[in-house]
């Protein structure tokens, strides 16, 4: 056998023997097959958790979520119809794989290794995933500022994603709060009417459509909760821009050099953008975010972008 045939075939060996390889085979015949989502389930169900005993938490194994991801996307990927097809056949697969934020991340990651040269189809990707909350917004932020995906940094995809992420969670807290709002006007009409003497049709139709107060202190929790989580969503974002442009002016303080660098002015640019593009919603948590990550003793290059912005209100 000659040397070059020898390495190819040691290739395909070590290819072979990869963890996963022959689940990943199995699970293409299964979907192939016109397979149910528990069908997928049972095939990725004996893969071993390469995490160390002390991470693994038990709702959270990436080589499951590496064979699945890969496998199904790559089927896919003939058009965008065809990936959300499969993502939509197989949502049930997702859920119960994506249980953690940092399972989250790892589906990311993955579409990301696999769709890397195809910016659009991560844009689409990531918007049908947070639509069908596959993933939550939250996640999508912290894989935005991952160090995995550094070199993508400064590609206006990225962005791109970040803000429709930040969107979809502004539009979900503007839906809920009309819905309560809504409730609440309907609660008081019916209470208004029941005191007064009116005619006897519109009393009934207003007591059909008057809402319970339980069911208003369902919807006050759904809006509270959501609220958290557009603050929660916010405060990632500002945190992750203040430690990466915080290591930057540290680096270069330390090896002698400019700071004001390509990359530092467009980083600079991008935080002025989600504070202007989104000012309605960051202005409602100015002092939070002022108490917990703008304080005075950060650096005054950083904080002069937030004190700008809070003078703009």
């Amino acid at each position: 056998m000659s040397r070059k045939l020898m390495k190819r075939t040691n290739k395909i060996v070590q290819f072979m023997t990869l963890p996963g390889t022959a689940a990943a085979h199995q699970l293409v015949v299964t979907i192939r097959q016109k397979c149910t989502p528990e069908e997928v389930l049972a095939v990725l169900k004996d893969l071993p958790n390469p995490r160390s005993e002390e991470e693994v938490d038990g709702r959270f194994n990436p080589l499951k979520i590496d064979v699945f991801v890969q496998t199904l996307l790559n089927l896919g990927s003939k058009s965008f119809s065809h990936s959300f097809a499969a993502i939509s056949k197989f949502h049930y697969v997702f859920k119960i794989l994506a249980e953690s934020e940092e399972a989250q991340i790892c589906i990311l990651r993955n579409m990301f290794e696999l769709w890397h040269n195809h910016q659009q189809m991560m844009v689409v990707l990531v918007d049908k995933m947070l639509k069908t909350q596959i993933v939550e917004c939250s996640a999508v932020a912290n894989w935005i500022f991952s160090k995995e995906i550094g070199s993508e940094f400064t590609k206006n995809y990225l962005w791109e994603i970040l803000h429709l992420t930040i969107k979809k969670m502004n539009r979900h807290v503007t839906k809920l709060t009309g819905e309560l709002t809504e409730a609440r006007e309907k609660l008081a009409r019916a209470e208004e009417s029941s005191d007064s003497e009116s005619d006897e049709e519109k009393k009934k139709q207003e007591d059909a459509e008057k809402p319970s107060e339980e069911m208003v202190e369902r919807m006050e929790e759904k809006l509270e909760a959501a609220q958290a989580d557009q603050k929660n969503l916010f405060l990632i974002i500002f945190q992750r821009f203040i430690m990466i442009l915080s290591e930057h002016l540290v680096r270069c303080d330390t090896d002698g050099k400019d700071y004001n660098t390509h990359w530092y002015k467009w980083t600079i640019g991008r935080l002025q953008q989600v504070f202007l593009a989104h000012h309605e919603q960051v202005q409602k948590y100015s002092s939070t975010l002022e108490t917990l990550l703008f304080t005075q003793d950060l650096d005054p290059h950083i904080l002069e972008i937030f004190q700008q912005f809070v003078s703009l209100q």
